[in-house]
C-alpha cells in the first residue's frame, strides 16, 4: 500500500473546516452501507430513512450537542465518529466509519482513541456503544480496547451491545 500521508483526528467543524464535504460523505457511505448489510439496500442517500437522511443532509443539527471526530488525510475526511454524552456519567460512541480506502491504517483506532479521551476529559465513567454483530472485524477492535459485550439496551436483533469504563 503507498503512504498516503499523516492521518489527524480532529473535532468537527472546530477543527477540521475545510475538511472536503466534512463528515457527511463519510456518513452516507456509513448509512447505504449498513442498509445494504441489513438486507434492504437503497439506491442513493434519498432512499435512507429519514432520519439517517437527516444526519448526511446536515451533519450539524442531527449532531448538535455531539462531539463529531473527524479523521483527515491532508483536507480530505477519511474517517468519521459521534460522541454522545448520556445521563448518568455515560458516553455512547456512534457511527464510527472509515473509508474503504483508508483502513488497515489505525484509522479507526485513533477515531475511537480520541473519543475515549473526550469521555474521560468530559466526566464520564462508562462508555458504550451497539454494533452489528456481524461486524466482526469491528467488534475484534472494540474489545482489543477494552470493550466487552453487556445486556442489550437495544430492541433491534443482531445489535452486540459492548461498554468499557474510562
Amino acid at each position: 500500500m503507498s503512504d498516503r500521508g499523516e492521518i489527524v483526528v480532529s473535532r468537527w467543524p472546530d477543527g477540521s473546516p475545510s475538511a472536503e464535504g466534512g463528515p457527511a460523505a463519510l456518513l452516507a457511505a456509513y448509512h447505504l452501507r449498513t442498509e445494504a448489510e441489513k438486507g434492504t439496500p437503497v439506491a442513493d442517500v434519498e432512499g435512507l430513512p429519514d432520519r439517517y437522511r437527516a444526519e448526511v443532509s446536515d451533519p450539524r443539527a442531527a449532531f448538535a450537542g455531539d462531539v463529531v471526530l473527524v479523521a483527515l488525510s491532508g483536507d480530505a475526511a477519511v474517517g468519521c465518529l459521534v460522541v454522545s454524552a448520556r445521563a448518568g456519567g455515560q458516553a455512547e460512541i456512534k457511527r464510527l466509519w472509515t473509508d474503504p480506502a483508508f483502513r488497515g491504517r489505525g484509522v479507526a483506532s485513533r477515531l475511537l482513541e480520541g473519543a475515549l479521551a473526550h469521555a474521560a476529559e468530559s466526566g464520564a465513567r462508562v462508555v458504550r456503544l451497539s454494533v452489528w454483530n456481524w461486524r466482526t472485524g469491528a467488534i475484534a477492535l472494540y474489545e482489543r480496547l477494552g470493550f466487552a459485550v453487556t445486556a442489550s439496551w437495544e430492541e433491534r436483533d443482531q445489535l452486540v451491545c459492548m461498554e468499557r469504563a474510562v
